[in-house]
């Protein structure tokens, strides 16, 4: 694979990347109608596989906040078309990486020695490229270590990307423009958080100590005197990708096990620590040759503020969804209704929210859930699908939910998708027994 010698960094030429790749698209529409004239009974599909390799192919040299777009768009199974999830999946691990001058250039800056003088050995290429960094295997002491080194200037960049992909989102999403700011200034807070490799160290430690009693869980390391606000050093963790392990695994049994760590780990995070690993997709797990769960990357973490868990955790109980007094009261308190709806409106999503959630809480309406069950993932699929083509949808105020629903649908839609794919069945009670008073 190439490697990068530089990265764009500022505006301008950032935003002329984008604007390349969309000529090419628009460009792959042209061709698409002109083919569409002659053979009526064209499909989608060969316009969707250009599309998507443009499009990644002109993000995944900004790498940054453009890129980790893509990533979290490669999450959504049930609404992205299957091109785009495939070619955008590869944004979790495998982009070209920095070539080793520009890799000790940031060793020399941000810990004062290049990586020859910090390590007893260092591969100088390294053997995973994402959206924000890159990793390196090293050894020190006789440990094998994992050294993660962040992208140059992608914190720098994260406002302009947005700023350039806010209009496209508004039109896509109907958003209110200025009721909107509060989601996109919660996105720019989440991706410089994860900048912070500082930050991102300090959650690790403080979230592998908390979660160190769930079976079947392991978490590495790190190594704070060989890290700093742009590189991590953290134990080298044998393993598979997620992804990569559940392709191959035929054995139920394994599946179930690493699928009820990973339940456990998420439902222990959201009710005791009322935070939660918020970036759930593949490449942050790795599963050993025990069948152990490995979290490995904890640089998106979302906190859950208090007047949000309530709702948003009473909206899963029967009782509270089939009373329709309780459930609007609910609806309100998590700004899913607004108090300048209009009578249409607040009909039209009470009816929407009713049957998304009745659907969407299946999980926790029971002791036991089978998530290799594929008609409930046909349905989830179904619904999105309806609702992506409803244009009552499109013409109504698209600002709906608190900010906080950005990450945490994002990690349950995530969560849902890993257990899916593991074709876990879990007992969605066993998390308590973790629980502290």
């Amino acid at each position: 694979m190439k490697t990068l010698d530089k990265i764009p960094v500022n505006k301008i030429e950032r935003a002329g990347q984008l604007v390349k790749t969309g000529f090419k698209v628009g460009g792959n529409y042209i061709a698409y109608y002109g083919e569409k004239i002659v053979n009526p009974s064209l499909t989608k599909e060969k316009l969707n596989e250009n599309n998507a390799e443009d499009i990644y192919d002109g993000l995944k040299n900004l790498k940054g906040s453009a890129l980790k777009v893509a990533q979290m768009l490669s999450m959504d199974k049930n609404i992205m078309p299957r091109a785009y999830v495939e070619k955008f999946s590869l944004a979790q691990f495998s982009v070209p990486p920095l070539s080793a001058p520009l890799v000790r250039k940031t060793f020399k800056k941000y810990l004062g020695m290049f990586p020859e003088e910090l390590y007893d050995s260092f591969t100088p290429d390294s053997v995973n490229a994402a959206s924000i960094g890159q990793v390196h295997k090293a050894a020190k002491d006789g440990k094998k270590l994992a050294v993660k080194i962040q992208y140059p200037g992608v914190a720098d960049s994260i406002s302009s990307d947005l700023a350039i992909v806010k209009p496209f989102a508004i039109k896509m999403f109907n958003l209110q423009g200025k009721d909107s700011e509060r989601y996109f200034k919660e996105v720019e807070h989440k991706l410089l958080e994860e900048t912070d490799y500082e930050l991102e160290l300090r959650q690790g430690v403080a979230i592998a100590e908390a979660c160190s009693e769930i079976v079947n869980l392991k978490f590495p390391k790190y190594y704070p005197e060989l890290s700093s606000k742009k590189i991590i050093s953290m134990d080298w963790m044998e393993g598979e990708h997620l992804s990569e392990f559940a392709a191959h695994n035929e054995d139920r049994a394994k599946g179930d096990k690493i699928g009820q760590a990973l339940w456990d780990f998420y439902m222990f995070q959201m009710h005791q620590l009322k935070q939660v690993h918020a970036d759930p997709h593949p490449g942050n797990f790795l599963i050993d040759g025990e069948g152990n769960l490995i979290a490995i990357d904890f640089g998106c973490i979302k906190h859950v503020p208090e007047d949000f868990y309530v709702p948003y955790f009473e909206l899963a109980k029967p009782e509270i969804i089939d009373n329709p007094v309780l459930f609007l009261e609910k609806l309100y308190e998590l700004e899913i209704l607004r108090h300048d709806d209009t009578k249409e409106e607040i009909a039209y999503f009470s009816q929407l929210f009713h049957q998304l959630l009745h659907l969407f809480t299946k999980p926790f309406q029971r002791e036991a859930f089978d998530f290799s069950d594929e008609e409930f993932f046909g349905e989830m699929t179904q619904l999105s699908e309806e609702y992506s083509k409803d244009s009552k949808l499109r013409k109504m105020n698209g600002n709906r939910g608190s900010k906080h629903f950005l990450y945490i649908n994002r990690t349950f839609f995530g969560l849902y998708s890993l257990l899916h794919d593991l074709k876990a069945g879990i007992d969605t009670e066993n998390y308590k027994k973790y629980m502290k008073n």
